[in-house]
């Protein structure tokens, strides 16, 4: 729990109404603030969460912004859609007027442990990973944060002895104060919304805020192969490394098939590489980072392996869809910047069929020239930055523009011999075509399910 913060009677203003904005209003509401929800979109756009916000006697103004609002208030939460330099929340802040993110206000009430986990990519597969294992071990846990729910939304169930696990993105810290994580977690640094941050280093610094609070007491947990963040050790709380590549005096690394931690100069056996499903090398260094958070958070080994070897992955993370016909089809939705494009690329040998494209982040489509070149038959573009991805993978791949995810789908399928894989893995944000990732890898789903009724539909009657 951070310092206390005491909301009755306080004048708090929620910047946007999306699921955390709602979650943050009806938070402070119950705890007797005074709250304003300001919000672009119109009454009719929002639709039936206006009603929970008014019952619980929130003031509304909804189609814009009221500059003068900004002002009138002792606290300021926006959602994290909302850029921490909007031209209100600056005039706020130049009159001292606090301006807090959700998972900074929610840490002043948050009950017992704290871990968190951040990156470029991969923080959602390693954040239902840690979760799954320290429940599996038997430990109370709340599952929350930038994967879907909000921690404020969990804040009343959390206890003394329980252990919150949130995955927080870098719209969440740039707007912390005090937020402090027993255990932080750094996947690794990428460039990544350089649309909102603006340069590559600005976004590093939002990212490395997860640790700037951290005492000797606390833990961080940091990528030593991603050479963006062995530069960027925090001073302060105790750090321990994991790699693939390399034995580590303080982490996690590999030897002779085991995955071994090292603290102290004691070293610990966690688990078998061979416990691992998930596909990619790159979930290998989830997994490091997972085994080492839940290992430091009280779980034993034996039930990092077990819980290891029993989880099920995370939806639009490399998803096995389908096979149709002898094509695979995989969902990677949650592939929203090249990095992460990049990695599912990795975790295939050949054979691919890339669905790639969506709304840019300013993105380097460069990068995937050379992966593409060797792995890949057809790149399929949507979206607005298909003009773009066009241009910059040049003759690396042949190139089809399908321009919207079902014509992508129908050509790939098409096209596909036995053997090759469908992968959607765009590269970028679904916001051009989509509400977001989830929407997207639902949507691309139902699409591979469709083809699939159809092929059963058109087989021919097995004889009895």
């Amino acid at each position: 729990m951070g310092p206390v913060v005491h909301l009755e009677g306080k004048r708090v203003l929620v910047v946007g109404l999306a699921r955390t904005g709602v979650a943050t209003a009806l938070f402070c509401a119950a705890r007797g603030a005074r709250v304003t929800a300001t919000e672009e979109r119109t009454a009719a756009q929002l639709g039936v969460a206006l009603e929970s916000l008014r019952k619980a006697g929130c003031v509304l103004e909804l189609g814009g912004h009221r500059a003068e609002t900004f002002l009138q208030q002792d606290l300021i939460v926006p959602s994290p859609g909302v850029p921490a330099n909007h031209p209100e929340l600056a005039s706020a802040r130049a009159a001292g007027i606090p301006i807090w993110s959700e998972v900074e206000l929610a840490s002043r009430f948050l009950r017992g442990r704290l871990v968190a986990i951040t990156g470029s990519n991969g923080k959602t597969t390693t954040t239902s990973l840690v979760a799954h294992i320290l429940a599996g071990a038997g430990k109370s846990v709340i599952l929350a944060g930038n994967i879907g729910s909000p921690l404020i939304a969990h804040v009343d169930q959390s206890t003394d002895a329980g252990i919150a696990v949130v995955e927080m993105s870098s719209f969440q810290l740039e707007l912390i104060d005090s937020l402090r994580p027993d255990v932080g977690i750094l996947l690794n640094l990428s460039p990544d919304h350089l649309d909102r941050h603006g340069s590559f280093e600005a976004y590093a610094r939002a990212k490395m805020r997860l640790f700037e609070n951290q005492t000797a007491a606390d833990a961080a947990v940091l990528n030593a192969d991603d050479a963006a963040v062995a530069g960027r050790a925090p001073a302060r709380p105790q750090v321990y490394w994991f790699s693939r590549h390399e034995p580590i005096a303080s982490g996690a690394f590999l030897r002779d098939g085991q995955i071994l931690f090292r603290r102290d100069a004691r070293e610990t056996a966690l688990l078998s590489c061979g416990d691992i499903s998930l596909r990619g090398e790159h979930n290998l260094e989830n997994v490091l980072a997972a085994a080492s958070a839940a290992f430091l958070a009280g779980a034993a080994p034996q039930d990092i392996a077990a819980g290891v070897r029993s989880f099920p992955g995370v939806e639009h993370r490399l998803e096995f869809v389908a096979e149709i016909a002898g094509v695979s089809y995989f969902n990677d939705s949650k592939a929203t910047n090249v990095d992460a494009t990049h990695k599912a690329l990795e975790a295939f040998s050949g054979g691919l069929l890339v669905i790639l494209g969506g709304k840019d982040k300013a993105g380097d489509f460069t990068v995937l020239r050379e992966p593409l070149r060797q792995r890949a038959s057809l790149a399929l573009l949507i979206g607005a930055a298909a003009e773009k991805i066009q241009t910059q993978l040049g003759d690396a791949v042949p190139i089809e523009r399908a321009e919207t995810l079902d014509r992508a789908v129908a050509l790939a399928s098409r096209r596909a011999q036995p053997g090759d894989t469908v992968l959607l893995s765009p590269a970028c944000a679904s916001f051009d075509q989509f509400e977001n990732f989830e929407h997207r890898g639902r949507v691309f789903k139902n699409l591979v399910h469709a083809l699939q009724t159809e092929a059963r539909a058109a087989a021919p009657a097995r004889k009895v």
